[in-house]
């Protein structure tokens, strides 16, 4: 939990929020549907949304296998350590691709008009 919390200041909805105004710049300037968006499946800030969901999810699993096994509840320490390693990946896979998304919507703010 507290990995979540560690995230910088930046939230899920203000990511999703920049990625929305970089999406309906990019269709102004083009006059239309320059991203070749179909209602047929999920956007882009739906997906991050999901997976933002799943990334807490996965923590909160793994944070409480740890207090089971730490009470005793839980005996199995490799399926405790296994789910920290995927709450750990989750994490790191989750930060990746927001700064990723940060720097793009970054170098489409500076574009020159």
């Amino acid at each position: 939990m507290k990995a979540l919390e560690q995230i910088s200041n930046v939230s899920s909805t203000t990511v999703i929020a920049a990625l929305d105004r970089a999406a309906d710049m990019a269709e102004r300037a083009g006059g239309g549907d320059l991203l070749g968006r179909s209602n047929a499946g999920p956007s882009f800030a739906e997906r991050m949304s999901d997976s933002l969901d799943n990334l807490a999810r996965t923590e909160n699993e793994a944070a409480q296998l740890v207090r089971d096994y730490e009470t005793g509840k839980e005996t199995d320490l490799t399926k405790v350590m296994v789910a920290q390693q995927v709450s750990s990946l989750s994490f790191q896979m989750t930060l990746s691709v927001r700064n990723k998304a940060l720097g793009a919507y970054k170098d489409i703010m500076n574009m020159p008009i």
